[in-house]
């Protein structure tokens, strides 16, 4: 049975999804304080020289203390968003160093909140950021699509509400008081992520079904349901899964925090911390954190209309890429093929390819930094979304990886978009630190055919390591790792819902395609704290054989495993391999194995 929570909160219930009401928005138009040359597109063979720096947009709002009437232009924001889960709008609120009275910032859809401080205590928040469930009759499970970084918090009550599902980063923030993970009146909830983060107090999961936290420090935490994942958290609890459910590692082997926009001054620059090895802790609690800041002249700020061939004309410019937030529409890859580029999105920045071609392309160079954008299928297949490397990218990166933090995808749910993969990893040791790969089970252009995306993460280069990997409902395998000596920490998996029966998910003699699978040819692999949950509500009679897929071989490992039957719709017959007891029953089951081989 799944581990009751210690609170006097009621126990968790199978997570289920409805569409949401789609609300249309208008465009929320703020002055900024700089004022530049705009970029202009490139014609021809010879493209006109791209200009850096300038303003951040319409879409993002600058607040400093004696900002008149913040709480109501925060709300103004939150009215908009709170139930648009598949609008076009976009927005950031950014907070200048300084202390703010009286907030209470409730952040809804595709809507990022942060300081613009070197360090979180520079912009300190007497108040709340708050997620809550309200839109959605008190259920979080689709809490999708927003941010909180870089602040500091006293909340109002000694505890601040961050009640989330997956695609939901928490980073860089430092609570002084507890952090409640679970809605109002402890609904349903399926998240979610914390790093770089300090929370003072103790951190309430109550229901959420699952949590990863990384190079953080708590007070203490509260409980788990089925699976809660530690790596460098200082406070974290003691391994024992599974019961409680704690996977918990001193420290992460490799780590490096997203890059952020702050203020120098008065001047806007974007800081890329420092690659770390055996992590544990934030990165800034000893004062300022190691890495390097860049000054906005260097960056093309990409806004609404961008075209990708003048981005990446920008790029082959040598400049840095800073997509404002809201959504572009590109007819060829975005192709970032020069070392140490820095790509980072604002307002969960969304990317559509029309033609069916790839969004974004990484070239097999080092210490390319990709962060806080959304990639949505468009209605032409693409044979992948995102690709880091060619195909038989053989470099060794090993001193300066490429990363991708917050980067997500989507196929379906806004309207039909189709994928035959959604993120390819050929280069060697990239670190892929919280990503949600998603083909939607609600929304639009919803369909076992209409959307369809036989795969959701497929990994060839060698000595990958992802942080924070949740997949969910591709049509075959979620996860392929076809890479030599590749690591995850925590995994977080739903089978596609919408299979139509048994046959259609037939993978050879094998009932149903594994949500992760490491390929026959593999020697070395690892994986903790991983599970993967079934809910085939189209025929519930479904069997599938296992969730997990592996050679049996010294070198391959895996701690912390289970697979969950959600309202006993469909049933696991072993948890990986031909190993671990079944789920069974009427009711959310779980199973688990503690280790394997």
């Amino acid at each position: 049975m799944q581990a009751p929570p210690t609170s006097s909160a009621p126990p968790v219930t199978p997570r289920r999804h409805r569409r949401s009401k789609a609300v249309g928005l208008a465009a929320l138009a703020v002055s900024m304080l700089m004022a530049f040359p705009t970029a202009q597109a490139a014609f021809g063979d010879e493209a006109a020289e791209v200009p850096g720096g300038g303003d951040l947009g319409p879409n993002v709002m600058v607040f400093d203390p004696s900002t008149p009437d913040i709480q109501g232009k925060v709300d103004e924001v939150f009215k908009k968003q709170e139930s648009n889960q598949f609008g076009t709008d976009r927005y950031a609120l950014m907070f200048k160093p300084g202390t703010y009275d009286n907030i209470n910032a409730q952040i809804g859809f595709y809507t990022s909140i942060a300081g613009l401080g070197l360090n979180p205590d520079d912009t300190t928040f007497n108040g709340d950021v708050t997620v809550d469930a309200g839109w959605f009759d008190g259920n979080a499970t689709q809490n999708f699509w927003r941010s909180a970084e870089n602040l500091a918090l006293n909340p109002v009550s000694g505890t601040n509400r961050w009640a989330v599902s997956q695609a939901a980063p928490f980073r860089r923030m430092h609570v002084k008081g507890g952090l409640n993970l679970a809605p109002d009146g402890y609904g349903w909830a399926s998240g979610g992520y914390i790093a770089d983060s300090k929370i003072d107090g103790e951190v309430g999961p109550y229901s959420q079904q699952q949590w990863y936290t990384r190079d953080s420090s708590v007070g203490g935490w509260g409980n788990g349901v089925w699976n809660m994942t530690f790596s460098g958290v200082e406070g974290a609890p003691a391994q024992s899964f599974p019961e409680p459910p704690y996977t918990t590692l001193d420290n992460t082997p490799v780590s490096r925090e997203k890059p952020f926009l702050y203020l120098d001054g008065d001047d806007y620059k974007v800081f890329v911390p420092a690659k770390r090895t055996n992590a544990r802790g934030t990165t800034w609690a000893d004062g300022t954190p190691e890495g390097e800041s860049i000054p906005l002249d260097q960056f093309y700020v990409v806004k609404e209309g961008a075209t990708a061939e003048t981005i990446n004309a920008a790029v082959d410019q040598g400049l840095h890429l800073l997509f404002t937030p809201g959504v572009y529409h590109v007819d060829q890859p975005i192709e970032i093929d020069r070392e140490n580029t820095v790509a980072l999105g604002l307002g969960l920045a969304t990317i559509i390819p029309d033609n069916g071609v790839t969004a974004l392309k990484v070239g097999d160079v080092d210490g390319v930094k990709v962060a806080g954008l959304l990639v949505d299928a468009g209605p032409d297949n693409s044979e992948t979304l995102v690709e880091v490397g060619p195909e038989g990218a053989s470099a060794d990166h090993s001193a300066n990886p490429t990363s991708l933090q917050d980067v997500f995808v989507r196929v379906g749910g806004a309207g039909a978009g189709k994928a035959t993969t959604g993120m390819v990893v050929n280069s060697n040791d990239t670190i892929v630190d919280h990503t949600w790969l998603w083909r939607a089970d609600h929304g639009e252009g919803v369909g076992w055919e209409t959307n369809r995306s036989d795969y959701g993460l497929t990994v060839n280069g060698d000595n990958v390591l992802a942080t924070g990997l949740f997949v969910e409902h591709f049509n075959k395998y979620d996860v392929q790792w076809n890479g030599e000596n590749g690591k995850t920490i925590f995994f977080q998996n739903e089978k596609a819902y919408d299979a139509p029966n048994q046959d259609a998910i037939q993978n050879g003699d094998i009932k149903g395609y594994a949500a992760y699978k490491v390929d026959d040819s593999v020697t070395t692999h690892e994986g903790w704290g991983m599970g993967s949950y079934c809910f085939f509500n189209v025929d519930p009679t479904i069997q599938q054989h296992h969730g997990f897929q592996a050679p049996v071989k010294p070198g391959v490992k895996f701690h912390d495993l289970l697979v969950v039957s959600l309202g006993g719709k469909g049933q696991y017959e072993h948890v990986i391999n031909d190993t671990g007891d079944p789920t069974s029953g009427d009711t959310t089951v779980p199973s688990q194995v503690v280790s394997f081989p």
